[in-house]
C-alpha cells in the first residue's frame, strides 16, 4: 500500500483536488486498492471546533468540471505522525514545505517534495484562494499528480 499526503496551507482547494484528481486517477487505471490517498493542511484556519470546513465550493466545482467528486472532505490539520504513517508528503508551494518540515521535524528529501518537483518543474502550484484561477491549479495539479505516477512507475512501485 502506497500511502500519500497532500498538503497545502488551509486544505480546502489545492490539497483536497490532488487528493481526488489522484484517486480518480488510480481509479481509472484500476489499482486503486494499491494507495492510501488523503490531504491536510499546515494551519488550523479551515477548522472550527475540530471541526474542519469542507472543500471550497469553487474547487469543488472545477472538479465536478471534471467528473471528480469530493463529497464529504473536511479540512484536517498535518500531525507530526504523519510523516512516519505516510510514504509521501506533498506540498503545494515552498511555503508549505517549510511548514511540513517545521511541524514533522524532518527535512525534504525522497519522502517530503513539493507537487510539480515530480514533473521536473520548480514551480508552485499556485494557491487559487488568491488568483481565483482554480482551472489553471487543476491543471498544474493534474501534470503533477500524472508526473508522481510515472515517478511510482520508474521506482517500479506500480505498473500501470
Amino acid at each position: 500500500m502506497i500511502k500519500i499526503l497532500f498538503i497545502c496551507h488551509g486544505n480546502i482547494c489545492r490539497s483536497p483536488m490532488a487528493e481526488f484528481v489522484l484517486k480518480d486517477m488510480v481509479k481509472k487505471y484500476g489499482i486503486a486498492d494499491q494507495f492510501e490517498i488523503a490531504s491536510a493542511a499546515t494551519s488550523t484556519e479551515e477548522i472550527w471546533n475540530g471541526v474542519g470546513n469542507p472543500v471550497y465550493p469553487p474547487a469543488k466545482a472545477e472538479l465536478e468540471k471534471h467528473g471528480i467528486s469530493c463529497g464529504g472532505k473536511r479540512a484536517v490539520q498535518l500531525q507530526a505522525s504523519d510523516y512516519d504513517y505516510y510514504d509521501y508528503l506533498i506540498g503545494m508551494d515552498r511555503m508549505n514545505i517549510k511548514n511540513i518540515e517545521r511541524m514533522t521535524g524532518h527535512k525534504r528529501g525522497d519522502k517530503i517534495k513539493m507537487m510539480l518537483e515530480y514533473a521536473g518543474i520548480g514551480a508552485e502550484v499556485a494557491d487559487p484562494w488568491y488568483t481565483r484561477d482554480f482551472n489553471a491549479t487543476y491543471q498544474d495539479i493534474t501534470i503533477g499528480c500524472k508526473a508522481f505516477l510515472n515517478y511510482l512507475k520508474e521506482k517500479g512501485e506500480i505498473f500501470i
